[in-house]
Formats: structure tokens, sequence, C-alpha cells
């Protein structure tokens, strides 16, 4: 995927972090390009090599044969002048994994504070002027301490405390355990097991991610899903809200895998403190946004099946890649997420590109967009994983024009006269739809369209499919809109989806 050599590799060869070139005397005039003498040999061996954005020396392994599972990388946060990583292995098997700072000029150390276990949770707390990344605690300063209990857990996700935000944050573990923690005395408390809360049918595997509080909740994520999910003989993946106070509240039985928003929320407030949470069904990618206390809900289309099951998704992520700008990677596409809503309403979500690449998470650090990997386990060999620094435009040349396909239902029972939910149709070329339903009779299915994205809907086609049968349309080229939805005429099971390259 990273076959494009970027201008970043002349632009690192020239930084003064990696080479030093001869200053002219006060008397002398400019050299001109031709006089520049090269860089020396001696130099070019002090630099780090770097191929197309990968350094290979920034590589999280598992020494020798210390773990029999993988070796990711689960959370990036800039701090302290550095940007620290951690690492994981898959249900804490492994050794030599651990916290690791990385310089400006691109070296890094594990951190002698390193835990070996499952983390990829990070927070910036910013009334105690710290940073959480997985069990540990880092000041302004760049001191680390370390949850000495929470260690021990999967830690998925770190989120603000409802009741007490200026000292205290919660705590998610991949198995459903919720912990409320003290920054400044390092003190843990567990909540709740949530599979208790949230009736997680016995027999499936909780695998939690996502965590974030926004619009005095707190909403986590649990993204189970296997053969009995898609087959629709079992519902274990939850999204799920809670006031701090009242029972937690179930929002869907679908698998979800993130929750994010502002991290800022004294600066979120002033524009409602949008909340996103993405997941899927076997249909398409769900994607859900609670925005002045009123939840939404939207669908995009899969860029890939290889992410549909409980532990390939490892670890989709929406994040703030720069200053107000999102990204939102799901099931293979990277898009354009806006930070604000408007009216009440989402519009600008743009495909960017298609990937298979797993990425943890993302960040900017020192001018460069950087994206953590898992990328090999114990199954081809020493298990280990990097980083690609780069440029946040270079997402766009990695595959060309996105693709995908998904749709609102897949073989789903709908009721005459009501809507689907609204799925995306901006940002691709080609577009088809597929309707098919199991009515005894025709069905008129009614097509309407939101082209300025702010819920104004309007017909753009009604479509009849006989008992039996089904019918597929091919869009106008450059036909396109914000979002699609549909409505049929009768009660019935139906499908309705859509393929877009």
């Amino acid at each position: 995927m990273m076959r494009h050599c970027w201008a970043l590799v002349l632009l690192l060869a020239a930084a003064p972090a990696f080479a030093q070139q001869p200053e002219a005397s006060p008397e002398s005039p400019p050299s001109s390009p031709s006089e520049i003498p090269p860089i020396s040999v001696a130099t070019e061996k002090q630099a780090p090599l770097q191929i197309n954005g990968v350094f290979p020396k920034l590589t999280v392994y598992a020494p020798g044969d210390g773990s029999d599972s993988e070796t990711g990388i689960g959370a990036l946060i800039p701090w302290a002048d550095k940007l620290w990583a951690v690492g994981y292995v898959a249900h804490i098997r492994g050794s030599g994994i651990g916290l690791y700072e990385i310089s400006d000029d691109m070296t890094m150390r594990k951190h002698p504070a390193s835990v070996t276990g499952t983390f990829a949770n990070r927070l910036v707390h910013w009334e105690t002027r710290q940073v959480v990344i997985g069990p540990h605690v880092i000041d302004a300063a760049g001191n680390v301490r370390t949850f000495a209990e929470l260690s021990k857990h999967r830690l998925t996700a770190t989120a603000r405390h409802l009741e007490h935000p200026a000292t205290m944050v919660y705590f998610l573990t991949m198995e459903g355990k919720l912990y409320e923690a003290d920054l400044k005395t390092l003190e843990s408390k567990q909540l709740f097991n949530l599979n208790d809360e949230l009736d997680i049918p016995a027999g499936s595997q909780p695998h939690y991610k996502g965590m974030h509080t926004a619009q005095g909740r707190v909403v986590i994520a649990n993204n189970t899903y296997e053969e009995p999910e898609f087959l629709g003989t079992r519902a274990a993946g939850r999204l799920a809200e809670w006031d701090g106070k009242n029972a937690w509240n179930i929002l869907e039985r679908n698998p979800f895998v993130e929750v994010s928003g502002k991290q800022n929320p004294r600066t979120g407030s002033r524009y409602g403190n949008t909340l996103y949470a993405v997941g899927w069904d076997r249909a398409s990618v769900i994607l859900r946004v609670l925005h002045d206390g009123e939840w939404k809900r939207y669908r995009l289309p899969k860029g890939s099946q290889s992410f549909d099951h409980t532990w390939n998704t490892e670890w989709m992520r929406i994040r703030e890649a720069q200053t107000e700008r999102y990204l939102l990677d799901a099931h293979g596409i990277f898009y354009e997420l806006p930070a604000l809503t408007y009216g009440g309403h989402l519009w600008g979500v743009k495909p960017i590109g298609n990937h298979l690449r797993i990425v943890p998470d993302y960040c900017y650090w020192r001018g460069l967009f950087v994206m953590a990997g898992d990328q090999t386990d114990n199954a081809v060999g020493q298990p280990q994983s990097g980083f690609w620094f780069g440029n946040i435009d270079d997402l766009w040349k990695m595959t060309g024009k996105p693709s995908g396909w998904g749709g609102p239902w897949w073989e789903t029972p709908i009721k005459a006269g009501e809507n689907s939910d609204p799925f995306l149709m901006t940002g691709f070329d080609k577009k088809m739809l597929h309707l098919s339903h199991d009515f005894q009779d025709a069905v008129a299915f009614d097509i309407e369209v939101d082209v300025l994205g702010n819920g104004t809907w309007s017909v753009y086609n009604s479509l009849t499919v006989p008992a039996g049968g089904a019918v597929n349309h091919v869009f106008e080229d450059g036909f396109s809109a914000h979002w699609i939805r549909i409505r049929a005429n009768k009660d019935c099971t139906a499908t309705a989806h859509f393929h877009y390259r």
C-alpha cells in the first residue's frame, strides 16, 4: 500500500536533525545549487534509515520469542516534547513490550516504567496537566507514574469523569470492567462489570473498545461480532450510555468499535460537544451522532469485508488528526469527518481512499502525520509493528479513488412508509442500487436524496420490484447527493444494497 515515494524523503534528508550543511562565511556569497556539497558518507550513516515514511529502527517488536500472539502499537500521543506510544500484545501474552518515547531526531527508547500488556487508551487531562496512555500517567516534564493494579487489565479506553472531572477519569477494559481512577493518588475502583449491566449473551466473547464522555453521559462500545451475529441468531455487540446516576441505556445491539469527540470539553461545549460512535452490521457501517442531547443514525459503505469480525477491527478510530480536522477510519475506508454539526444534521462526510492497513491510532507530531500499526503476528514470524510518518495529504495518494458497498437493508424486516437510515452517497464516481424483497406481490420503493445535507429530502425516483424478483438501478454519471434513503409501500423483508466505485 505504501508504494509511493513521498517528498518526505527529501525533506528528512535536508532537515537539521539528519544532516547539517556547512554554513557560508559572512564574506562569501551564497553558494549556487550546483556548489552545495553533497551529504557526507559519515552523515548519511548517522541519519536514521527511512523508506517511504517508515523508519525500521522505530519498530516495536517482541524480543526473541517473547510473544506468542501479536505486537501492535495501541496508542500515540504528543506530550512533553516527545511522541509517546504504547504497545500491546493479545490477551496480555508476551514480554518486552511497553511505553516508548520518540524524540525529534527520530530515535526511540523504551521507558524504564514500561509494562507489557494489552493497552490502546489515551487521553489528555488538562486539569492536572497530564496525559494517560496505557496504565501510565505522564506529567508536563515527562515524568511517568503507573497504575499498578490497572496495568494487569487490557485497557481499551480512558474517558473524563462525570462527577469529578478535575481529578478523575474512567478506564474501560476489553473484558467490560469499568473503573474510576484518581490521577493524583493513583487509586482506582471498579464501578461495573458491564457484561451484567448490558445483558451480554452467555457464550459470546466480550470485546469492549471505545469510550468517550460528552453531554453529561459516558458512552461505551462493545464490538462482539462473529458468525452468530452475521446469521442473526445472536446480538452481542453494544453501544450504551450512562448518566452517572441511573441504569445503563442500551442504544444499539450491534457491534460498535469507537466512540470519540472533542477532547477539550471547554472548547467543545461551545459547539454542542458532538460525540461520534462507529459500528456496523452485515449491511453496512453505522455512524451514530450525539448532538445537543439528540442521537441520529447514518450509514456508510464498507471498503472491505476483512474487518467483519470482533478481532479484525483493531482498532478503527475517530481522531482529530489536525486542529479541528477529524478523520474516521471504518472498514477499510478513511473519511473526512466534520468537527461541527449545524442545524442538528451531519453533512460533509467524504471518503478519502481504501486501505487494508490496521491503524490502531494516528496523530500529528512535529509537522508529520503519524500512523501506528499492527502488522505481523506470530503466525508469520516474530511479532512486530511500526509507524508511518508523512503528510496527511498523502492519504489521498495511497490507493486512488475510494470504492465500497453496503446499504440500509440486508434481508431486513421493514414497515410500509418508514424511511431507511440515510446512506452516504457523496465522493464516489459510479453508483448502482440493488433492490429485492420477499413479498408475494410487487413492492414500490421510493428513493429520496438529501443534496444539501441539511435534512431536506426530495424524491429522486420510484422503482417497482416484482414478486420474487430484483431491480438494479444505475445512477447517471455525475449524479450525487450527501445522503440517500429508501422506503417501501408494503411490509416485507427487503434488501437495499449500493455498490460504489
